[in-house]
This record gives C-alpha cells, structure tokens and sequence, in this order.
C-alpha cells in the first residue's frame, strides 16, 4: 500500500501543464482583443519609474506573474497583457473549477480548475505550479488575493498558498502586478496594469513559505501604491497604451460634435478629453 501511494505521489510531482492548443489560443485572443477594445477606452501599461521597467525582462527563466484581483475583467487583462509583451510564452493560470466548467475550450489555452477552499484544490495548484516552475515557455499567473477585493485596500493579504508556491520552485523569477479599471475622462472605463521588480527565487534559498508570503505582500502593496499614484494624475502619458478602444460619447452627440468641427475647419477628436490616442505606444 505504501508504495502504491509512493507511486502515485511521485507520479504527481512529475505531473505536466495540460496541453496547449495556439490554434485555439489565436481565435480566442482575437476575440479578447475586440472585446477588450469594445468596453474600455485603453488598455494601458505603466511606464518605468525610479529604475523600474515597464515590463520585466524574463531571460529564459521559469516566471510567475501574481497580481491583485480588483474585477471579473482579470484573466482577460492578463491573456491580453501576456500575448501583446510576452508572445513567445504560453500564459497558464488557475480559475474556479465551477466557471471552467462552462466553457471547457478555456482548459485547451492554459486555464486551469481548481476547487477554492478544498484540499484538493490546493494540491492541485501546488501541482500546477511545480510543473510551471519546470517550464522557460510559460508564464503562470496567479490572483494572489484569491477573492475581488477593491484595489485599495490595505494592507494587502494574499493567500499563504502562494508564498508556498515559490518557496518550492528551485529557480524562476516571480514578478508582481497591479491592475485597475478607473474612470478617467471617457464613458468607457481605462484598464491600467504595472510590474513590479522581479524577484529571483534562487537569492532566496532558504526563504520560508511564510517569508515568502510577506515579501510578496510588501512588493505588491508598493506596486498598487505607484499605479494608484498615477492613476489619479489621470496622465495617459506615463503609460505605454498597448491597446486603443472605444472613444466619444453617442453616434447622434458624437455627430453633432464631428459636424461643428467641419465647420472650423478642424479635425474631429471624438475623445471627451482629447486623449483617444494619448500616451506612448508598446516598446
């Protein structure tokens, strides 16, 4: 009995990502892209600051990406923030069993079911993550906070599960990010995203699950704190706009504004504040 369980735990460390279909994983982000762009008036990625880039260089290491998880809109900022700066990499992440159950495809590009709150669920993702952990292809996010919570809240707490998480990876780079859909000046809402510093697992060897959980905390909480920042200065040029969306107010106003504009002679901004296409382009 004991080496059928031996057995049958080491078959489970070994275990594998599910596979991955980018046929399937093409025609879902075209679609994502359509209808990110149909809801929000951009989707727009924080510049460097104070030494830190826009975006981490991952230089062929394992990578998980955890984040807060302020809205519904999470896993599909993160597909499309994964496929526009990373589109090399297969993006994997773990969702609620119960909603996957609903649309099966999503487990043939990289969602994963787990059971919140059950001990399988979470042996499932300890599973999950040791396998990404094994894979320079894939970048594995997690909502660290494992429930909506408003992204102002302080302080951060994230599930212990993930401290756990890195704490057995052998090497990699975990790389926090912030994300926000505040209200600017359109009728459509701004998406805003920002990395942290990356943190490499192997300066760390001896950190604890419990170690790790509160340096990630920290270093979440400081990059919530510089998106936040800048997301009232409501500055779309401290952004990069890795995506254009929906802008003006309604076909008759918008048409009445485009006419007055012919009228002087000028050229139709159909942005509320002048800004459909502010801020800097991806680099």
């Amino acid at each position: 009995m004991h080496t059928v369980d031996r057995d049958q735990h080491e078959k489970r460390e070994g275990e594998e990502l599910p596979p991955f279909s980018r046929p399937i994983h093409g025609w879902f982000m075209w679609y994502v892209r359509r209808y990110l762009k149909r809801h929000f008036h951009a989707v727009r990625l924080l510049a460097g600051q104070g030494g830190v880039a826009d975006r981490p260089a991952l230089a062929g290491e394992p990578v998980v990406f955890y984040s807060n998880h302020p809205g519904w809109w999470d896993p599909l900022t993160f597909l499309f923030v994964g496929q526009a700066l990373f589109p090399d990499r297969m993006v994997y992440g773990p969702i609620d069993a119960a909603a996957l159950g609903k649309y099966k495809f999503l487990e043939r590009i990289g969602f994963l079911g787990i059971e919140p709150g059950t001990w399988r669920g979470s042996a499932r993702f300890l599973r999950m993550a040791r396998a990404a952990a094994r894979r320079t292809d894939v970048i594995f996010w997690i909502t660290a906070q494992g429930q909506f919570t408003d992204p102002r809240v302080r302080p951060l707490v994230i599930r212990p599960g993930v401290g756990h998480a890195v704490a057995a990876m052998p090497r990699g780079l975990v790389v926090p990010l912030a994300v926000e859909y505040p209200f600017w000046n359109e009728r459509c809402p701004e998406a805003v995203a920002a990395f942290g510093p990356a943190l490499c697992v192997a300066d760390a060897p001896g950190r604890s699950p419990e170690e790790w959980t509160a340096v990630l905390e920290r270093t979440l909480e400081a990059t919530q704190d510089r998106l936040a920042a800048a997301s009232l200065a409501r500055d779309p040029a401290a952004f990069s706009t890795l995506l254009s969306g929906r802008v003006g107010v309604g076909f008759a106003y918008d048409t009445i504004r485009r006419a007055k504009a012919w009228l002087r002679g000028e050229r139709f901004d159909a942005a509320h504040g002048g800004l459909a296409r502010a801020g800097k382009g991806p680099r």
